[in-house]
């Protein structure tokens, strides 16, 4: 069995390999280290300089994509079907979570003002001008998976109520459906986004969604940039009645000149809520995991179905 990954440091993360199987380090999608066509499993690099997924056709052997990214949306719809496509899902739960509160905290008690005033050499500026605070709010987590269980967690200690949201109810779980977001968008005053990027999710956080929202609520996008229809999300917040942090935009990159640079209630970061020094452990376990199944004949975890 022949394994292509994308980082040197990889090699030492994977774990005791079974007997047959040879580590090779493909770091760009470009330059292949051997034949492509003998390739089993592929685990494409997390940050693509080209568009991985435009290789495939010169993989013809693979067995396996397995992801670093939680989100497969790059890949849905072009893999073989012959190919099983695996997400990275629960490694970046954590980091996420972190990106999520520490954002949220960011925009609520007004940091960027602060990092502003402070560029200024300003105490003065809002010195005694209390912020709102992300204790007690009330969260509404859209996309009740592993990583919005993470949220969750991290989330405890503030006391804030959470109502959670998925591509379908589970009542049993206390999860609601995405069709009764109507109902329950206008209590919530911090929105957190992270769902994957689908035909369903695209452009779900549209005009009638932010208009739902309370005056003075906080959107917070984990997800992808395409969830959020950028025009409305533009409207909404440089009128200054909603807030937003995002870690993903559309188009992404945000490129220079782009008028959500310059609104002040919006704290962006360039995608890198899961870039984290732990990542590539937690990564690599994961793929050495995969292919000890794989060569047991064992099912594999982190399917990605529909795009899910």
């Amino acid at each position: 069995m022949k394994v292509w990954i994308a980082h040197e440091t990889g090699q030492g993360l994977l774990g005791e390999l079974p007997p047959g199987v040879t580590v090779e380090v493909c770091e760009d999608a470009a330059t292949w280290p051997s034949d492509p066509a003998q390739v089993d499993v592929w685990v494409p690099p997390f940050l693509s300089t080209v568009r991985a997924a435009d290789q495939l056709p010169k993989l013809g052997g693979l067995k396996v994509i397995q992801l670093l990214s939680a989100g497969a949306d790059a890949w849905v719809g072009r893999v073989p079907p012959e190919v099983q496509l695996c997400d990275a899902r629960g490694v970046h739960d954590k980091p996420v979570a972190e990106w999520v509160v520490g954002g949220a905290i960011a925009a609520l008690r007004q940091f960027p003002a602060f990092v502003r005033a402070q560029q200024r050499e300003d105490w003065s500026t809002r010195a005694h001008t209390p912020t709102p605070e992300l204790t007690g709010k009330r969260v509404l987590i859209v996309g009740a998976g592993s990583i919005g269980r993470a949220v969750e967690e991290h989330l405890a200690p503030f006391g804030v109520s959470i109502t959670r949201v998925a591509r379908t109810a589970r009542p049993d779980e206390g999860v609601h459906g995405v069709g009764e977001l109507p109902e329950l968008l206008p209590r919530a005053e911090v929105v957190v986004l992270l769902v994957p990027l689908t035909e369903q999710t695209r452009g779900l956080v549209d005009a009638g969604f932010l208009a739902a929202m309370p005056d003075g609520a906080l959107l917070v996008n984990a997800a992808r940039g395409p969830v959020a229809d950028t025009a409305a999300l533009l409207t909404e917040l440089a009128g200054g009645r909603l807030s937003a942090v995002l870690d993903v935009t559309d188009p992404e990159p945000l490129p220079a000149g782009h008028p959500l640079w310059q609104l002040p209630n919006v704290l962006i970061t360039p995608h890198t809520a899961g870039s984290v020094v732990g990542l590539l452990p937690r990564a690599y376990g994961l793929v050495g995991d995969q292919v000890r199944r794989l060569a047991a004949g064992e099912p594999l975890i982190n399917r990605v179905a529909e795009g899910y």
